[in-house]
């Protein structure tokens, strides 16, 4: 099942009005940016990555040349350094947006890009309704806010355990 990342310009507050411009980036092999490299890089606008893989295959093939490799060579190497661009697409766009100053927000499996902004949007209004409720000490698992009420019991946070064993170690030194 495929693996995306969500992307999401970085400002003041990320709310409704932002969704639009999230970004979701499929990790794995990119069968047309193996194919039609040059072309699949302008049309993400990975321009930098785009001049970097042109200086490459230019600056390769042009070695080879010079080095009086065989044809066949060169467009091995020229193959294997398109497969080894259809791998690292995804992560040529990940550093693209962190670049431009973008954040990733999640981690989404799902079958599809529609399926992985579904299960995002779930996750993403839950944690947004969170906040706004309030909810900061039981998302990050610190006991709950107590209030400063004498004579009521919710008013006192549970005593920590002292001298107890937590977990499945001994304290050190003890008998066994």
């Amino acid at each position: 099942m495929p693996v995306y990342t969500v992307h999401a310009p970085v400002t003041n507050d990320v709310d409704i009005a932002a969704t639009d411009r999230f970004t979701f980036v499929r990790d794995g092999f990119h069968f047309w940016a193996a194919l039609l490299g040059v072309v699949w890089l302008a049309w993400h606008r990975l321009w930098l990555a785009l001049l970097g893989w042109i200086v490459l295959m230019a600056a390769i093939d042009f070695a080879m040349v010079r080095l009086g490799v065989g044809s066949g060579i060169i467009l091995l190497v020229d193959i294997l350094l398109a497969l080894l661009l259809g791998f690292e697409a995804a992560s040529l766009r990940r550093w693209t947006l962190s670049r431009r100053n973008w954040r990733q927000l999640d981690i989404v499996v799902a079958d599809d890009e529609e399926s992985a902004e579904r299960r995002f949007f779930d996750r993403w209004t839950a944690r947004q309704r969170a906040l706004s409720n309030d909810q900061m000490a039981v998302d990050r698992g610190a006991p709950p806010p107590t209030r400063n009420i004498p004579g009521q019991p919710f008013s006192k946070p549970p005593p920590l355990p002292h001298g107890d064993i937590i977990g499945l170690f001994p304290e050190p030194g003890a008998s066994r």
